[in-house]
């Protein structure tokens, strides 16, 4: 574990590595430190697209042995020790697992809110016409779902389990589009990757709504006040990260006593982070280059001087107000998240004892609506409510994307995963339920993987405008 630790913060300490290697080549300075040649290779690999769902999937497969194993026994004492953590007379002590599943994923959900709001601001999301087709996709990939769940679990004690079906791990997904390289159009993995996002909104709404406990109104208004500080703070235009992470952890802490689950802290905290720049380019430009002048003049004259020392410490407050918080925060936050937080989650939640499978798991509801729900409803909700969508009108097609590609990702967006694990586990806690609904991600995932996988290989490659109406009806039929 410490080992592991190491590698992640070396990485993500020098996630900038292929930028400083091209600035190396083009000023022909070459850094020989040994850190840097040790780190080289792990950023080589996290640079590949789809390194991320790599370490994901090495950690589910090592949880799903050790829970299979002669050390399922320390698996499972490892994940229920004790750990203390506090400041001053308020301390906290959970087992391992709580740590990961409350606090760490509500970092996890930080950088979802923070990719949400940037692609609502600036990105695929920012356009109407380009977000209403996956805007209407991710609706019907959790409507779906949720219904045949609930149809098969009416009126029973697994029924609050109806929003486990409902999410789509983008990682994954983005990784079996990578798997076929060019022959993806940039339109379907922009859709994709959209839709994902979209998903993600729905899924932060329903764990907000359908799992909190009871309320707490004096610690919601102690959050709704921290709040309402950091919106402050950003339309004061203050840059400094630490003091929205600072003001992150109370509001965090508000929630946990709250009764409202304390990740969604995170996407809370997400939207106040300022998404602009507060230097425009052209000063930053005309004002980066009198501080490199005047600190070669300096450097020139006394070397390691005072003056020098200024210079810098004036260009590296140009860099922080010329990149937005949001950016910057992002960028700090991506190798932790994928490398470090994700494969932890999976570590302590995909550990499956295949003991328990008998014949009869299939007939349990809980597993059967998960299952069927990921594996059939999210392709019929997705291309139902798409078709629906370009049928009225209301949104476009791509015309470098077909109708039938789509219907090979609306069953990749059956990978539901970590987000599905994690609902999984607020609406069942430890009970044998949790166990099924995890029985039933990994298979209908692994399934619907394979799935869309196939269709996808023999989808065709592009398709002409004359022939789209043509191609909706045969990739429905």
């Amino acid at each position: 574990m410490l080992t592991y630790t190491l590698i992640v913060s070396l990485s993500a300490s020098y996630s900038q590595s292929r930028y400083d290697e091209q600035v190396d080549v083009a000023y022909s300075i070459r850094d020989d430190r040994p850190v840097l040649r040790l780190v080289r290779p792990f950023m080589r690999f996290a640079q590949v697209e789809s390194s991320s769902s790599i370490v994901l999937l090495l950690a589910t497969c090592i949880a799903l042995y050790l829970a299979n194993s002669r050390f399922a026994p320390l698996y499972q004492d490892i994940l229920r020790l004790p750990l203390k953590a506090g400041v001053g007379g308020t301390a906290f002590i959970w087992p391992v697992e709580l740590w990961i599943n409350d606090v760490l994923m509500a970092v996890f959900f930080l950088m979802v809110g923070l990719e949400v709001k940037r692609e609502i601001l600036i990105g695929e999301l920012a356009s109407f016409r380009r977000a209403i087709l996956p805007g209407f996709a991710a609706l019907g990939g959790m409507v779906v779902p949720a219904g045949i769940y609930l149809a098969l679990n009416h009126s029973t004690s697994t029924a609050q389990g109806w929003g486990v079906p409902v999410a789509t791990d983008i990682a994954f997904s983005l990784a079996v589009l990578g798997a076929f390289g060019k022959r993806i159009p940039l339109a379907l993995r922009v859709f994709v990757a959209s839709l994902a996002i979209a998903d993600d909104i729905g899924g932060v709404f329903v764990i907000a709504v359908a799992y909190t406990r009871e309320l707490h109104l004096a610690w919601i208004a102690a959050g709704a006040g921290i709040f309402m500080i950091c919106l402050l703070l950003n339309r004061l235009g203050v840059a400094d990260l630490p003091a929205y992470l600072i003001l992150g952890a109370l509001l965090w802490g508000c929630l946990q006593q709250s009764g409202v689950h304390p990740t969604l802290a995170g996407v809370l905290l997400a939207s106040t982070i300022p998404s602009r720049s507060f230097l425009p380019a052209d000063h930053f430009v005309e004002g980066g280059q009198v501080r490199l002048r005047e600190f070669k003049r300096a450097r020139d004259v006394a070397g390691h001087s005072r003056g020098a020392r200024e210079s810098l410490q004036g260009l590296a407050h140009y860099l922080r107000l010329v990149e937005s918080p949001l950016d910057r925060l992002q960028a700090k936050l991506q190798p932790w998240v994928s490398y470090g937080i994700l494969p932890l989650f999976a570590l302590a939640n995909a550990g499956i004892s295949f003991h328990i499978f008998q014949p009869t798991l299939l007939k349990q509801p809980a597993f059967t609506g998960v299952a069927l729900g990921l594996l059939l409803g999210k392709p019929i909700g997705i291309m139902l409510f798409s078709s629906l969508a370009v049928r009225l009108h209301i949104a476009d097609l791509s015309h470098s994307m077909t109708w039938k590609q789509l219907h090979a990702v609306s069953w990749i967006a059956g990978i539901g995963f970590t987000v599905s694990i994690f609902i999984a586990g607020l609406a069942f806690g430890d009970g044998p339920e949790y166990m099924q609904s995890r029985m039933a991600i990994l298979f209908a995932s692994i399934c619907a993987a394979m799935i869309g996988a196939i269709l996808l290989r023999f989808a065709p490659s592009a398709v002409s405008p004359q022939c789209e109406a043509h191609s909706i009806d045969s990739a429905l039929a």
